[in-house]
C-alpha cells in the first residue's frame, strides 16, 4: 500500500484538472484512495520521472528541456519530487 503525505495529496487536489475533465476527489481521504487504486508513484526527481517512463516503454528521448514534466500524468509537488498518476 502506498502512503501519500499531505503535501502529496494537496498538490493532487489542487491540479487534478490536469488529467481528468472533472474532479475524481474532493477531500485529501478521496485524493488518497483514488491515488492508491491507480497506483500512483512518488519520484523524488526529474531522472526518476524519465526513468518511470522508460520502464513503461514511453520514448522520452524525443522530449526536448523539460517536457516530460509537462505530461498531463506528472504533477510537481513544489518540493522537488514529483507525482506521476496513471489517468
Amino acid at each position: 500500500m502506498h502512503e501519500f503525505d499531505d503535501a502529496v495529496l494537496e498538490c493532487f487536489l489542487k491540479n487534478q484538472s490536469q488529467l481528468f475533465p472533472e474532479d475524481v476527489a474532493a477531500n485529501l481521504e478521496e485524493a488518497e484512495a483514488f491515488l492508491e487504486e491507480c497506483m500512483a508513484v512518488v519520484v523524488d526527481s526529474v531522472d526518476e520521472v524519465i526513468a518511470y517512463f522508460e520502464e513503461e516503454g514511453i520514448d522520452v528521448e524525443s522530449a526536448v528541456g523539460d517536457e516530460i514534466l509537462e505530461a498531463s500524468e506528472v504533477f510537481d509537488i513544489g518540493d522537488g519530487r514529483y507525482l506521476i498518476v496513471e489517468g
